[in-house]
């Protein structure tokens, strides 16, 4: 199917729930309520999927620096993986949250991050699934002692650090991107960090517009479209308030076929800790 590389629609996942080479993911989670995922996963989830939080495996600890939700540390979650059964650029990985890809696009960074470039998001996430009536569970599949171990191959190029921002973001060919909804960006409305504002020079893309209301994915015509303004840019460096929902952005571009967008993982959180 099309953009099989990026994405899969909830029947095409559930022909392939229990094919051998793929692994679920869910990573449902709340901003407001941080064990709330792992309760809904507890109650119900896609048959086969495993669970993967936030804050316990999708980053690492909060420090002075770095935002608040650093990049997890690459070991444990290697380790995770390899308990799922992930076997390195074998596996395919479904990424599926009911936040409008917000969490799931981040398990679709960080693995691309590793090298694993065999991950996919469930295009409507868990509320498509469940609207289509499809099976769900409360049975947690077992851990996987295959004897694989996921090893990854950082490629550090995709991220980049709040001095590769200072440095770079001024440059011609060079675009910084803000994806917190407007409000935000404009500083008029700040609910979680300290400061309100944004990082000077950089243009508001909205990661809620890489989606409908339902939770869909825009077309890859009408990403591209999103993008035309920046599709020249060398460099294009995202971020939003901690590295979150800016992988949806991430995931956009990668649709739209643009493959010049880079992570700055800490955000505005890691920004305005400096200041």
């Amino acid at each position: 199917m099309n953009n099989l590389r990026f994405f899969v629609s909830p029947s095409w996942l559930l022909e392939h729930l229990n094919h051998p080479l793929i692994v679920i993911v869910d990573c449902r989670f709340s901003l407001a309520h941080p064990d709330l995922g792992k309760q809904q996963y507890q109650e119900n989830h896609i048959e086969n999927s495993y669970y993967l939080d936030l804050n316990h495996n999708l980053s690492s600890t909060v420090k002075n620096h770095g935002g608040r939700h650093p990049l997890p540390n690459i070991n444990d979650l290697a380790l995770k993986l390899s308990a799922m059964g992930v076997d390195f650029q074998k596996t395919l990985v479904v990424a599926y949250d009911d936040s409008r890809l917000c969490f799931a696009s981040r398990l679709w960074w960080l693995l691309r991050y590793l090298g694993h470039e065999k991950v996919v998001v469930l295009d409507g996430g868990f509320t498509a699934w469940q609207k289509l009536g499809y099976p769900v569970t409360n049975i947690t599949p077992p851990v996987v002692d295959s004897g694989n171990y996921f090893a990854p191959n950082v490629n550090t190029e995709m991220v980049v650090d709040i001095e590769g921002v200072k440095n770079r973001k001024d440059l011609p060919t060079v675009a910084l991107v803000d994806s917190r909804t407007s409000d935000r960006y404009r500083g008029e409305h700040e609910p979680i960090d300290k400061t309100a504002g944004h990082i000077p020079g950089a243009v508001n893309y909205p990661w809620l517009d890489v989606t409908s209301s339902s939770g869909y994915l825009l077309s890859s015509s009408e990403q591209r479209q999103r993008w035309e303004k920046l599709e020249c840019a060398e460099e294009i460096i995202v971020y939003c308030g901690s590295g979150v929902t800016a992988c949806v952005n991430l995931l956009s571009l990668a649709i739209a076929n643009i493959h010049t967008g880079k992570l700055y993982a800490g955000g505005w959180s890691d920004w305005i800790s400096y200041d």
